[in-house]
């Protein structure tokens, strides 16, 4: 009986008895290296030396004619069986083929060759194959017939064309291989086709016959490289008119074509080849006006080379210049809104003196307009409008093109974002050097309503001023502080203006007017030029109720230091304007007003900062400083010992310089000022503590 463990698809037995049982790997105690070491070279070697021989079948000798046809019968039955099995596997039909052929029946091959084809005729190995046989066997019209049969089904396949020709041409059939390239050549194929026709022709000698086909290939392959080859066809037989006449009838069809370049530049070594210099320079020339500059690197290097072998100064420079043109070419054409590369392109054409096609620069580099409406985009594209101007005005001389320039560059601005005050002015002073002052005035007017700016209302009034017409000044001062009232050199030079014009009222009316704005951008030029418009006209009181209503708004250590030189000065001042001669009494008294005068300034000065300003220190010292050198000035008079009692001590000090995180990272040097009132509170604080300490040590004794 079988066990219950047994398993059927097991044939009945166990699992324990299917168990593959491994040898238990053996312990290596000893792990030392062995004396003789193997190498992995001689495991391989003993292992290829111990491998049996191939076994190869017997060579099997047929001796008899039934065995031969047995083994025929045997070996056609497995082809055939073969071929039923993979019919459009090519290479057994060529193996069954091929045995058939060594065989000698070539019929038979012939068949199976037959055969393939009906499977598979558009495989053009097999139509190879097939001639080949029956060329290698001698069966010539056998072979004409597959060729012709071959190359009418398969007229693309030019290796067939090929073969065909070259068997006619191996027999002497020229005329056979001649009418096989017609055949040909009425299907179109490619230059190589063409040309080994020509090859064929010239290797019998037939110059005209290649000539002929020469003017059917370029119009059928009508393209640069045809033409070239059939021009240097003809110059290799000396047929220079015939050449000429082939390179000029090519520039007449391809000039506009990518690959003109290499035309010109065979035509023009054509010339040179000539000694037709004259005939090459010009056909560069054509060349370099006909063909876009980004294709024409190499013509350009040809140029060049030309000129230096065969040209004068004038047409090295020319061609240098060329070659310049095109590399400012290759620049602007791969970045149009690259405006000095414009620039100096536009530079090279000037230097050229050719004003048609300065301007044709100059237009082209305008029309690339900024991609922004942004100032800082605008900046340098600006300038080809400004110099487009200069030179239609300095170097062309033609004045109605350069108010064109103007008046264009001045409508194409955004001018409601962003203007040039320089594009303004220049064209203003354009119409100026015309004597024409109502356009200038005219452009200035606009400037001022479209695009308001500092330097228009600057230039436009000093054009008024040398014109004299003070109304007008006038009428733009009030216009540029209506746009700008905050502008302190608008206020001043407005007041200077009419104190020019000895109307110091008007004049003082307009300080007042401008120091009552609310906002000024650099309001102490304007209080300073006020103050010394006073003292110019001898108002002291004037100069020092200024002097007060400027302390009241600011009390700077400058301010206070000008107040009290203006009184040390203004006393003098009044003493020199008197006719009375003094005397050493009331020169006496009069320095000591001024003394008095500036002591008492000085002394308001220290008490504001003492009291109010504590915290500037260095400010209050350079005050006493100031007060200390005027007092030394006034010699005898002077009490320099009241200025010493208050000047400060300097001390050097260091205090922590707090890092990023928090902590402490160095300390750092700085200069401190103690005042002697500040010296006698500390000492006052030290007194006040050792009573304190003295006291509590007392109140311990007695404990």
């Amino acid at each position: 009986m079988a066990s219950k463990d047994a398993d059927p698809s097991l044939g009945y037995l166990t699992r324990k008895d299917t168990e593959v049982k491994l040898p238990r790997p053996t312990r290596v105690k000893n792990k030392t290296p062995a004396p003789i070491q193997i190498t992995a070279e001689q495991i391989l070697r003993e292992a290829r030396e111990r491998q049996e021989a191939e076994i190869r079948p017997p060579k099997q000798k047929i001796t008899d004619p039934t065995e031969l046809a047995d083994y025929r019968l045997r070996k056609r039955k497995e082809f055939e069986d073969l071929i039923r099995r993979v019919r459009w596997n090519t290479s057994v039909w060529i193996k069954y083929a091929q045995w058939e052929e060594s065989q000698k029946d070539f019929n038979r091959a012939r068949s199976v060759w037959e055969r393939a084809l009906e499977v598979d005729y558009r495989n053009h190995t097999l139509w190879l194959k097939y001639a080949e046989v029956e060329m290698k066997n001698k069966f010539i019209n056998h072979a004409r017939n597959v060729w012709d049969r071959a190359v009418t089904l398969l007229p693309r396949v030019d290796q067939l064309w090929y073969k065909y020709i070259h068997m006619e041409e191996m027999l002497g059939n020229v005329a056979g291989a001649r009418q096989i390239f017609e055949r040909w050549m009425s299907w179109m194929p490619d230059q190589q086709g063409w040309l080994s026709y020509i090859k064929f022709e010239l290797r019998y000698n037939e110059v005209e016959r290649a000539r002929a086909i020469y003017e059917r290939f370029v119009q059928c392959h009508p393209k640069v490289g045809a033409w070239i080859r059939y021009a240097k066809f003809e110059m290799k037989n000396g047929e220079i008119v015939r050449a000429r006449n082939i390179y000029e009838r090519a520039v007449e069809k391809l000039a506009d074509e990518e690959d003109a370049e290499q035309l010109f530049v065979a035509f023009a070594e054509f010339e040179e080849r000539c000694k037709e210099t004259e005939r090459a320079r010009c056909i560069y020339k054509f060349s370099l006006d006909h063909i876009p500059k980004g294709r024409a690197e190499d013509l350009y290097r040809k140029f060049v080379a030309f000129e230096k072998q065969y040209g004068d100064k004038e047409g090295i420079e020319d061609a240098i210049v060329g070659k310049r043109r095109f590399q400012y070419e290759e620049e602007v054409r791969k970045n149009p809104l690259n405006y000095d590369s414009w620039i100096d392109y536009i530079r090279l054409e000037e230097s050229v003196g050719n004003k048609g096609r300065t301007r044709e620069v100059y237009e082209r580099a305008i029309a690339n307009i900024p991609p922004a409406e942004e100032k800082r985009y605008w900046q340098r594209y600006i300038y080809l409008w400004i110099n487009y101007a200069l030179y239609e005005e300095l170097d062309a001389g033609d004045m109605e093109r350069t108010r064109d320039v103007y008046r264009e560059c001045l409508k194409l601005i955004p001018h409601e974002k962003f203007s040039f005050a320089k594009i303004w002015l220049l064209a203003a002073q354009f119409e100026i050097r015309q004597l024409n002052l109502k356009g200038a005035r005219q452009i200035l007017g606009n400037a001022i309503g479209k695009a308001p700016k500092d330097k228009i209302f600057k230039k436009y009034i000093e054009i008024e001023l040398q014109l004299g017409n003070i109304d007008r000044c006038r009428k733009l001062y009030e216009k540029y502080l209506e746009w700008a009232p905050e502008n302190c050199y608008a206020w001043s030079k407005y007041a200077e203006l009419e104190r020019s014009l000895s109307e110091t009222e008007r004049a003082r009316a307009i300080f007042e007017l401008a120091i009552t704005q609310p906002a000024l951008d650099m309001p102490e030029l304007l209080w300073k030029a006020y103050i010394d418009f006073e003292i110019s006209e001898g108002e002291y009181e004037r100069t020092r109720g200024l002097y007060e209503r400027l302390l009241d708004r600011t009390k700077h250590m400058k301010v206070w230091i000008s107040y009290a030189k203006f009184e040390a000065s203004a006393m003098e001042e009044t003493d020199a304007d008197s006719d009375v001669p003094e005397d050493g009494v009331r020169e006496h008294e009069s320095k000591k007003g001024r003394i008095q005068r500036a002591t008492r300034v000085f002394e308001r000065a220290i008490n504001y900062y003492r009291t109010s300003a504590p915290e500037l220190k260095e400010e209050r010292a350079m005050l006493l400083e100031e007060w200390l050198n005027m007092e030394s000035s006034f010699g005898e008079l002077g009490d320099v010992s009241v200025v010493q009692s208050k000047l400060p001590k300097k001390l050097k000090k260091r205090k922590q310089i707090s890092s990023e995180d928090g902590g402490v990272s160095g300390y750092e040097e700085y200069i401190d000022y103690v005042f002697p009132e500040e010296n006698q509170a500390t000492n006052l604080k030290i007194l006040e503590a050792a009573y304190k300490w003295k006291k509590q040590k007392l109140s311990t004794d007695d404990e």
